[in-house]
């Protein structure tokens, strides 16, 4: 569930930065739909699951910085520099530490 809304939200994020800087006219239209429809399920889906988000938090937000590297990886053929490699480190410690030592 988890992996299922973090994908749409970064599948919304990533239609709309097409739609803004990677189209025009009717790609454009189906990209900021496609955007719309992924953004409202994301909202639908994290919030149909009764979950205390503060502690899945840590989680979350390792998932998402993971899965928006491969996004930008397969939609936008950019690959992660080395600040993004540090930073996506940080990152992964941190998700780790609030997850497991979350109260």
């Amino acid at each position: 569930m988890l992996t299922l809304a973090v994908f749409l939200e970064a599948y919304g994020d990533s239609s709309f930065q097409m739609a803004l800087y990677r189209s025009s006219g009717m790609s454009r239209a189906i990209a900021i739909m496609g955007g719309i429809a992924s953004l409202v399920a994301y909202g639908l889906v994290v919030n149909a699951a009764r979950w205390d988000f503060g502690k899945l938090l840590g989680a979350y937000v390792v998932v998402f910085f993971l899965l928006a590297q491969i996004v930008a990886r397969v939609r936008f053929g950019q690959t992660p520099t080395l600040p993004i490699y540090l930073g996506g480190t940080l990152i992964v410690a941190g998700g780790l530490i609030i997850s497991i030592c979350g109260e």
